[in-house]
Order: structure tokens, then sequence, then C-alpha cells
């Protein structure tokens, strides 16, 4: 089992790291610990959650993900897991965190709040890696880095990350790390899978260069890729997280179903499923491999509601593409464009 650093820190983890958004909803507590102690038998040391989790966000659910999680490593050595969590923003208009009455913000007291209940929750006196989860467009980040450096310096926190960040905003929070002496940002967590590729530009340039790890999370671009969606049946008559999106009354839930299930999309995982087939490898599999077949990624984040959706994801932890079949995805890329804006 080869493991990578995460960033410039000690972090050593699995090419593949467990996320855990759906425990609470999707999937109840006696299989989210099936799904753990799996993915921990076939040697992933890295967990993902989040103080806002499950998902979909609900003030009567959040936190939930964040106990189980806490009660499930009570059964596994402290040490053998990297634990990563997130305090919530402002999710950018996407949506209202339903913690501390929607008015979550990156500043000084909501993240000293945040890390409290996160620790309390999750049963452990430390994080291994502690996220700002959505930048937020108000709060300075010389006062955002100020707090979490007080979580570094203080022993909760071991190292730090950001996500769903813009090269401009990664930019600027490394620069102030660096002038004004704070901890910097080490990972940031952003949407990457062969249908969403827009990190390939400026941010992968700047974390090649500043060494800051990805820790891509949809892989499959929300299960488009596992081919579900190319049935017989109409996409909106298909089980799963975007078709309901699409019959959502959530205007930007439905632009996002849209943005990853639309002709174009659904016609290059038609041709990513061909791929997949001969090259003799389930489309899960596939899709979870080129997500981590970059020098800059260190883990990617997979999910699942049951143990059996495990074993395609698990098998790319070890698996590198040939180049024959990365040329055949550049290759349906760069004959299928679509906006992903």
């Amino acid at each position: 089992m080869k493991h990578r650093y995460i960033g410039k820190t000690g972090l050593r983890v699995s090419s593949i790291c467990m996320g855990t958004m759906t425990f609470g909803t999707q999937c109840d507590k006696k299989e989210a610990f099936a799904i753990m102690d799996k993915a921990y038998d076939h040697g992933v040391n890295f967990y993902d959650t989040a103080e806002l989790y499950p998902v979909p966000p609900d003030s009567s659910l959040a936190g939930i993900t964040e106990e189980w999680v806490g009660e499930w490593m009570q059964t596994k050595p402290r040490d053998s897991i990297i634990l990563a969590t997130k305090v919530a923003g402002a999710a950018s208009g996407w949506f209202v965190p339903p913690i501390r009455h929607g008015l979550t913000a990156i500043d000084r007291f909501h993240i000293e709040r945040a890390i409290e209940g996160s620790l309390k929750r999750l049963k452990t006196d430390y994080i291994d890696l502690y996220q700002m989860h959505w930048p937020d467009s108000i709060v300075p980040i010389e006062e955002s880095l100020e707090a979490f450096d007080r979580l570094v310096k203080s022993g909760k926190v071991r190292y730090l990350g950001t996500s769903n960040d813009t090269t401009y905003g990664t930019t600027k929070a490394l620069m102030t790390s660096k002038y004004k002496g704070f901890s910097r940002f080490e990972s940031i967590q952003n949407n990457f899978s062969l249908l969403n590729r827009r990190f390939l530009d400026e941010l992968s340039t700047l974390c090649e260069n500043e060494n800051i790890s990805l820790l891509p999370y949809s892989p499959l671009a929300g299960g488009v890729l596992s081919g579900k969606y190319n049935q017989v049946m109409k996409p909106e008559d298909a089980k799963g997280r975007f078709a309901e999106y699409l019959k959502s009354s959530n205007n930007r839930q439905r632009l996002m179903a849209q943005r990853f299930m639309n002709d174009k999309t659904l016609l290059s995982t038609q041709k990513y499923l061909k791929i997949a087939a001969d090259a003799g490898l389930h489309p899960v599999t596939l899709a979870t491999a080129w997500s981590k077949q970059f020098d800059f990624v260190a883990s990617t984040i997979i999910g699942a509601t049951h143990t059996k959706q495990l074993d395609a994801p698990l098998a790319a932890m070890n698996l590198t593409l040939s180049d024959e079949v990365l040329r055949a995805c550049d290759k349906v890329h760069n004959e299928i464009l679509y906006p992903m804006g």
C-alpha cells in the first residue's frame, strides 16, 4: 500500500479517502459502520466528514455524521486514522447551512464554536486536517487564518485545508499566511472528474508550484459516470441525487443537475463506458482511477450508501491507468465540449 503526503505536512494518506456525507440520510448507522469497516480493512486510512453532514442539509440531522464517525473510531487505534472535518461557511448562496441558526461564518467566533462541537461529536482531542467548508466572501481572510492558526498552536488541529475555493482565494490565503506567519492551507477539496476538469487550469498550476494537495470529491460527477443515467429510462426517472435535483423547486439544484446531466455529458459518459469496457474495468473504477492520477492529487474522496458500492472504487486504489486509456479519455473530452461554469 502506497501512501501520499498532503501538501507539506506529515499526513500520509491512502490514495482513496472515505467520504461520509451520506451517513444519516442515505444509509443508516449499521450500514455506515459496515462501510467504514470495509474501507479500513482494504487499507483506507483517510476519512472525511463535516459539521454540516449529512446532506442534503437538515437542521434536525446536522452533526449526526460526525457522531457516527466518532463512535466508529472508538473501535480503531486513533493513530491509524487520518481524520478530516470542516467548519461550515456561508456556502456562497448555494444553501444556508442549518447550523448555529443559519448564521455561520468563517470568523473567530464560529471557528471556535465549530471545533469544540466537532471534537466532542468525534470523541477525539485533535483533528488531523481541519478545512474551511466554502470560502467566506465577507470575513477578511486574515481573521479566518488567525483563528485557524490558534487551533494549530493549541494542538486541537494538526493541519489546515480549504474547499470549493478559487485560484484567487487560495493564492490570497497563501500569501496572507506567509506574511502574517500563520499556518497555511495544505489542501484544497474541490469537485474534479472526467466530466468536470475545471481544476486543470490555474488551480492545478498553483497546487503544483506551491505544493498544495487536491482532495477531489465527486469523482463520479454525482453518479453520472457510473452510467446509471445512460439507461433506457429517462434521466429524470432514474434513482440518484441529480435525478432528485432535476425535480427540485430549488433553482440552484436544478442547474447543478443540468450541468452534469445533459445530452453532451451523457454522450461523453457513454464513450467513457466503452473505454472502461475495452480496458476490462468497471466504469466507476475508471473514473476513480482517473481522478487520482495526477501529481497534485493526494487522495480521491469516494462515497457509498451500502458496502457493495465500495468494490469498484476500492479497485482503483492501486491502479494506474495506461497511457492508451488516458489518451482515449482525453479524446472524448476534446471532442465533446460543454460548459461547466
